[in-house]
């Protein structure tokens, strides 16, 4: 009900319209429930003030509909690899901080924006690694804000000389909230005037806090590695309403990637990493192709989103530190008008004492 109620505010508003695109465009194709969002939102462009109680009984005719919500997607898959997969907690072995920034369509009035940080490390006693990672995430002005913090912890085992097994589970405690003062509703209208009355809408009952549980592994050698992970195990109802449901769907990562030496008589020279990653979530599919090129303490990466995104990146990476900014330039119907969306990493290696037993570290990209 509250995206509609949105919907219809900024149907009243063209410059404005633009912040539910990403709802329009996750839906259309996908079922006739996105097409139906696409004709209300342009019916309301056009019709002027005496249809507006017209549009708003369509934009109430769909509030029975099942939608769905998506989850946050990083560009720079590996400078966030909490957020990939629970498996990859204590990968880097010695304690590991990650801060990450996102902006996805600034040429957009209301944005949406995100970030998050994590700490990691590998612990003998625990034969495996722990993690803890924390996100905010806000749409629009702040209409729509999200808080999360997870746990996790990875264990680890060799299968033989060459294949190491991590299996990771996580734990997380989210909030999501609404700002019902941001809202804006068709009883608010005066014809000559504009939005200048009180609106009589009932505001919702209360900010959705749940648990949620993710779970993923990972298969690896010193040259090949392939994970899955499946978050929101289940399913949890984050509807405002106590009277609604609406069920965050699952989602399923499959990743695989090969570091391959430029000079297999100095690795360490330079390396070009050939990577693949799938997501599903609900009825969101995204496949993502990407290749890193290597040399020195410069890293270079091109990844295609299908049908939605062409990604380039450049790092710099040393033994302590790490900086990564990938710029996703548009190419679905949305066109340039997005004026695309910007990432920054900053990841910080900090020292450790020598590993006390054998220990295997995966090698994949940085960013």
């Amino acid at each position: 009900m509250v995206i509609f109620v949105i919907l219809f505010f900024q149907t009243l508003n063209a410059p404005q319209r633009m912040l539910l695109q990403k709802e329009e465009r996750m839906l259309e194709g996908k079922s006739s429930r996105g097409k139906y969002i696409r004709i209300i939102a342009d019916i309301g462009s056009q019709l002027a003030m005496k249809k507006l109680g017209l549009l708003f009984i369509l934009a109430l005719a769909c509030l029975n509909m099942d939608l769905q919500a998506q989850d946050v997607a990083f560009s720079q898959f590996y400078a966030n690899q909490l957020y990939l997969n629970p498996a990859l907690a204590g990968s880097a072995r010695c304690p590991r901080v990650t801060l990450n920034y996102r902006n996805q369509w600034p040429g957009i009035p209301s944005t949406y924006v995100t970030y998050s940080a994590s700490y990691d490390q590998y612990v003998d006693a625990l034969s495996g690694g722990i993690g803890i990672q924390a996100y905010h995430d806000r749409q629009g002005t702040g209409i729509i804000q999200t808080n999360s913090i997870s746990g996790m912890y990875a264990y680890q085992v060799a299968l033989d000389r060459n294949i190491s097994f991590k299996a990771g589970m996580q734990a997380s405690y989210y909030n999501k909230s609404i700002d019902w003062s941001q809202l804006t509703f068709g009883d608010m209208i005066d014809a000559r005037y504009g939005f200048i009355y009180p609106t009589g809408e009932v505001p919702i009952e209360a900010p959705v806090n749940k648990l949620d549980f993710s779970a993923g592994g990972l298969l690896f050698t010193q040259t090949f590695y392939v994970g899955f992970a499946a978050h929101h195990l289940f399913e949890p109802n984050e509807s405002f309403f106590k009277s609604a449901e609406s069920r965050l769907p699952r989602k399923y990562t499959a990743h695989a990637g090969a570091v391959i030496p430029l000079d297999n008589t100095n690795p360490e020279d330079g390396s070009i990493s050939p990577n693949i990653i799938y997501q599903r979530q609900g009825e969101f599919n995204h496949l993502n192709l990407g290749l890193y090129l290597n040399k020195g303490p410069i890293t270079g990466g091109v990844w295609y989103r299908w049908d939605d995104a062409l990604i380039f990146l450049v790092g710099l990476h040393t033994d302590q530190f790490r900086f990564g900014y990938s710029y996703d330039i548009t190419v679905s119907s949305l066109g340039t008008q997005t004026l695309g969306s910007h990432e920054i990493s900053v990841t910080l290696l900090l020292p450790c004492k020598q590993k006390r037993r054998k220990f295997k570290m995966m090698r994949c990209p940085q960013f």
